[in-house]
């Protein structure tokens, strides 16, 4: 059971293609289906939707292409949108056997299906970031936030080190209703941003940068320490848990 589902069930109720009756019975039986499917090395969540408006995630790493596949094959089989996260090449050829439409996005290391409908976003994400390097989070946060659906832009390679790169976006940074700012080395971008826009900015730090960056731990502690207004951070090379938090701002009513 989905949340595209549901909201087109009342929707089509409340524009008067579905009676009550009819309405209710189609919700009654998605409620009905289990709540989880007990896999004996998994048990894949059904009811995610229900709860938080989007289907259980995968993290694909640590886990065997078989598993992979198998996990992915339970929630496209139940109607839901899927994203696996953090994977390789091996697992999307044994999810591409069960799930033959399914897509690997090499760079985000990311394989999604049902990703492709309308965005029910209310806005438009923004994912910044700041040099080449910090593209695989980033686009890490640009295909999960499409899969949560919404719609997003991109601007990368605008960081601080050339600070009239990011200055010449100020009209794509106006139009977000809500920002992503990829960065590592010293972490400033998610700064420079906060500074100049009205709308939550989510701040995501890199293990990009030399020794003294501390695999991420500098730009971390940059971007928690911020003077910006506005300014969330989630965890080092966290593409992910950017794009969660970023559709739910997006997503409110």
């Amino acid at each position: 059971m989905n949340h595209q589902q549901v909201r087109t069930i009342l929707e089509d109720l409340e524009n008067g293609a579905l009676e009550i009756d009819e309405a209710q019975k189609q919700l009654v039986g998605m409620l009905q289906r289990a709540p989880f499917e007990d896999l004996g090395f998994a048990r894949v969540d059904h009811h995610r939707a229900i709860r938080q408006g989007f289907p259980e995630v995968v993290f694909g790493a640590g886990k065997t292409p078989a598993q992979v596949a198998a996990i992915a094959k339970s929630i496209v089989t139940a109607g839901d949108t899927l994203l696996v996260t953090r994977t390789d090449e091996a697992a999307y050829t044994a999810v591409s056997e069960v799930v033959p439409d399914a897509h690997f996005h090499a760079e985000a290391r990311s394989i999604t299906h049902g990703a492709e409908t309308a965005p029910t976003g209310r806005g438009t994400v923004l994912v910044a970031a700041a040099g080449t390097s910090d593209l695989p989070v980033a686009e890490e946060a640009r295909v999960a936030a499409l899969a949560l659906g919404n719609r997003v832009k991109t601007i990368y390679d605008v960081g601080v080190a050339g600070l009239h790169r990011i200055l010449a976006e100020h009209e794509n940074l106006e139009a977000a209703r809500v920002i992503i700012a990829v960065a590592g080395m010293e972490g400033a971008l998610a700064s420079v941003i906060g500074g100049l826009v009205r709308v939550p900015v989510i701040a995501v730090p890199t293990s990009v940068g030399y020794g003294a960056s501390f695999s991420g731990l500098a730009a971390l502690l940059a971007m928690l320490n911020s003077c910006a207004s506005g300014v969330s951070v989630v965890n080092i090379d966290n593409g992910f848990g950017a794009a969660a938090v970023a559709s739910a701002i997006n997503h409110l009513e």
